[in-house]
């Protein structure tokens, strides 16, 4: 696997494409190629979330668990599909609380590299998994990765908003130092969680919006 990365985030990663956990990870990968494993993200989308986002545009980071495992969807943002593909649960319940919070119509493409490209990081925890099996490439080095690509932005940047939706996400999100970030917390927007009351009326959208007026940025067109 070559590592081909938006320059900012290559100058900031660098030192861990060297290390211990990243040459196995990438020999594990490798394996799973040569094995014949359908393996999503497509191998050139692995990193696109840096690659869509650089470092210094960061201004809000939403942390995802895994990629998506079917056909066709997972495309490097957390969340977020290809365009033309169904939207799968947990997007729909996060379109519906934006039209709700927002006052926006349910919009039709699930692709949302439209939020990416005004500062959005959709970040994974895991950047890629095999295809029809949910989880199988966590625990092998990439939540160290990203792990890191947190601590670059909490330790460097500030003023960012960090949305935490879930057990999983707001394990993660318990390096990010709260008195120089905005941390956002809920329930995850699936099905499980949402329909326990755990997701709607979080207002994390127009909460985000607001922070980062009030510190002097644009807000985020989350239609």
């Amino acid at each position: 696997m070559a590592i081909q990365l938006e320059t900012s985030w290559l100058e900031h990663l660098k030192g861990e494409f060297e290390s211990a956990y990243f040459l196995s990870l990438k020999s594990f990968l490798q394996q799973e190629k040569a094995s014949g494993m359908q393996l999503y993200p497509p191998s050139q989308q692995i990193f696109a979330a840096m690659d869509t986002t650089p470092f210094h545009d960061v201004k809000v980071v939403i942390i995802g668990q895994d990629p998506y495992h079917g056909p066709g969807q997972a495309n490097g943002l957390s969340f977020s599909v290809n365009e033309g593909i169904s939207h799968p649960p947990s997007l729909v319940n996060i379109f519906k609380e934006i039209s709700s919070d927002l006052g926006y119509t349910y919009p039709q493409s699930g692709d949302l590299s439209r939020w990416a490209k005004q500062g959005v990081l959709l970040l994974n925890a895991t950047l890629t998994v095999r295809a029809s099996d949910a989880g199988s490439h966590q625990n092998k080095g990439w939540e160290q990765f990203t792990d890191a690509i947190i601590d670059a932005l909490n330790k460097e940047r500030s003023g960012l908003v960090f949305m935490l939706w879930g057990s999983y996400a707001k394990n993660k999100g318990k390096r990010i130092d709260r008195s120089k970030h905005l941390v956002l917390e809920s329930g995850h927007p699936s099905p499980l969680s949402a329909n326990r009351g755990m997701w709607f009326g979080n207002q994390h959208f127009s909460r985000c919006n607001s922070y980062l007026v009030e510190h002097g940025l644009s807000a985020i067109d989350w239609r």
